[in-house]
C-alpha cells in the first residue's frame, strides 16, 4: 500500500520537493531512499529551501534540542518564514505552535485547562452519539463518503461545540476551515489564501471573540478570554490567533486521521478482523495507525540558532529544517519490520504528535475521537469495504498525507 514504486539512484531527481506531485503520491518510497542514502537532505517545500531529516534518531533529536527554534526572526532579524509576510499572516502565526519559550509556555499554560484529561473524557459520549447519527443517515443509502459524511463532521462539530460556536456560525466555521486548508495545496493557492482568505478568517474570529465577551458561556473561547495566570491575560490578537489555531488544528488532524485509519484497516483485513474480535486492542491500534499512516508528516519549520552538523552535513544558522516524522516512524533502526502494519505492536514510540516542548496539545482529543469513530463504524458496519478499485490518489499537499476521496460500501 505504501510503496507504489521504488526510488533508486537512477530515478531520483536529486532534490525532494514536499509540494511535488510525484513526491506526494510516493512519499514513503522517497523516505526509504533518503533514510538509506541521504538522511540529511537539502530540498525544498514549495519555493522555500529546507533541510529534511529522514531517520528516527535525528527527527527525535531536533524536536527536543533547544538549539532549534521556531521564531526564525530571533536568529536572522527577518521574517518568521523566508517569504513575504503580511500583517495578517504575522498575526495568525502569533500562536503557541509558532513561538518558543518563554512565550510558548505562557500561552500553553493559559489554554491547557481546556484540554485536561477530565474535559476530554467527558466528550466521549457526545462523539459516540454523533457517530451513530451519521451512520444512521448513511445506512439507508448503503454507502458513505467517509471524508465528507463521517470523518469531517465529527471533529468539526466537536471543536465547534468546545469553542461555544452554534447555529449558522458552524457553517461559517466549516467553510472557513475548508478555505484555509485548501490554500496550502499549491503556490498560487497559498498566495491567494494569504491575500484574500486569511483576512476574512481574521475578521470572522474577531467577531466571534467579541460576541463571546458579551455573552460568555461554558466553553474554551470564554475560558481563554477569562484566563489569567499570575496577572497575565491574552491580548485580542492572541485570542484571535489562538481561536483560529484551535479550530483548524482541532478539526484537521482528526479529520484525516479517521480517514487514514479506516483506509489502512480496510487494506489490512486480517488486522481489522483482529480488532473486531478484540475491541480491547483499540488503543494499541490507534498508536499503530498513527505510526504507520499518519495524516501529518512533518513539524512546523524549525531553525538552528548556530551552525549544527548532523550526519556529516553542516546546517547553517537560521536555515529552515523540517524533520520528516513519518519517515522516522518507518525507520528499521527503531521499529522491527516497520512496513508491517501490526495493531499489537509494542512498544510503539512513534513521532506523529512530535516530541519535546511542542508535543501536540490536542493529542488526547484526536485519539479519543478516532477511537470512538472507529469503534462505532466497526460495530455498525461489519461488511464495510472500499467503494473504489485500486489505490486512492493523494492530495498534493506539503507535509500532509490526505486521500482525495474515500467512498465506503456498507
Amino acid at each position: 500500500m505504501l510503496y507504489k514504486k521504488e526510488i533508486t539512484a537512477t530515478n531520483f531527481k536529486g532534490k525532494v520537493n514536499l509540494g511535488g506531485k510525484d513526491f506526494c503520491q510516493h512519499k514513503y518510497a522517497y523516505y526509504k531512499y533518503l533514510r538509506e542514502n541521504d538522511p540529511v537532505h537539502q530540498g525544498k517545500i514549495m519555493v522555500m529551501k529546507s533541510y529534511f531529516l529522514a531517520n528516527y534518531e535525528d527527527c527525535h533529536a531536533v524536536t527536543t534540542d533547544k538549539r532549534f527554534i521556531r521564531e526564525r526572526e530571533r536568529i536572522t532579524g527577518g521574517n518568521r518564514l523566508p517569504i513575504p509576510m503580511t500583517k495578517t499572516l504575522k498575526l495568525m502565526m502569533s500562536n503557541m505552535i509558532s513561538v518558543d519559550d518563554p512565550e510558548h509556555r505562557r500561552l500553553k499554560v493559559l489554554v491547557h485547562k481546556a484540554f485536561s484529561p477530565r474535559r476530554i473524557q467527558a466528550l466521549a459520549d457526545r462523539v459516540e452519539s454523533l457517530a451513530h447519527e451519521l451512520i444512521d443517515k448513511a445506512e439507508a443509502k448503503g454507502e458513505i463518503h467517509l471524508k465528507s459524511e463521517y470523518s469531517r463532521p465529527i471533529p468539526t462539530t466537536v471543536i465547534g461545540e468546545m469553542m461555544g460556536v452554534e447555529g449558522s456560525d458552524m457553517d461559517d466555521i466549516d467553510n472557513m476551515i475548508k478555505a484555509m486548508t485548501d490554500m496550502g495545496n499549491s503556490g498560487m493557492g497559498m498566495l491567494s489564501g494569504i491575500i484574500f482568505r486569511l483576512p476574512k478568517a481574521v475578521k470572522f474570529m474577531r467577531q466571534l471573540v467579541n460576541r463571546k465577551r458579551n455573552a460568555p458561556g461554558d466553553d474554551i473561547l470564554t475560558g481563554l478570554i477569562q484566563a489569567e495566570e499570575d496577572g497575565d491575560k491574552l491580548t485580542e490578537n492572541e485570542l484571535v490567533s489562538m481561536a483560529f489555531l484551535l479550530i483548524v488544528a482541532g478539526f484537521e488532524t482528526t479529520y484525516n486521521l479517521i480517514t487514514n485509519a479506516v483506509y489502512t484497516l480496510l487494506r489490512h483485513p486480517d488486522q481489522l478482523e483482529k480488532l473486531r474480535q478484540n475491541p480491547d486492542l483499540m488503543n494499541n491500534a490507534i498508536e499503530e495507525l498513527l505510526r504507520y499512516n499518519p495524516p501529518i508528516h512533518t513539524t512546523k519549520p524549525i531553525f538552528p540558532i548556530e551552525d549544527i552538523t548532523i550526519k556529516g552535513v553542516t546546517i547553517p544558522k537560521g536555515a529552515m529544517v523540517m524533520p520528516l516524522l513519518a519517515s522516522g516512524n518507518h525507520d528499521p533502526d527503531m521499529f522491527d519490520q516497520p512496513e508491517v502494519f501490526d495493531i499489537e505492536r509494542t512498544p510503539n514510540k512513534h513521532l506523529s504528535f512530535s516530541m519535546g516542548t511542542h508535543y501536540c496539545l490536542g493529542a488526547s482529543l484526536a485519539r479519543l475521537e478516532t477511537a470512538t469513530a472507529l469503534k462505532v463504524l466497526i460495530e455498525r458496519c461489519p461488511n464495510m469495504r472500499l467503494g473504489i478499485e485500486g489505490d486512492i490518489p493523494l492530495v498534493v499537499r506539503p507535509g500532509w498525507h490526505e486521500y482525495v476521496q474515500m467512498p465506503i460500501k456498507l
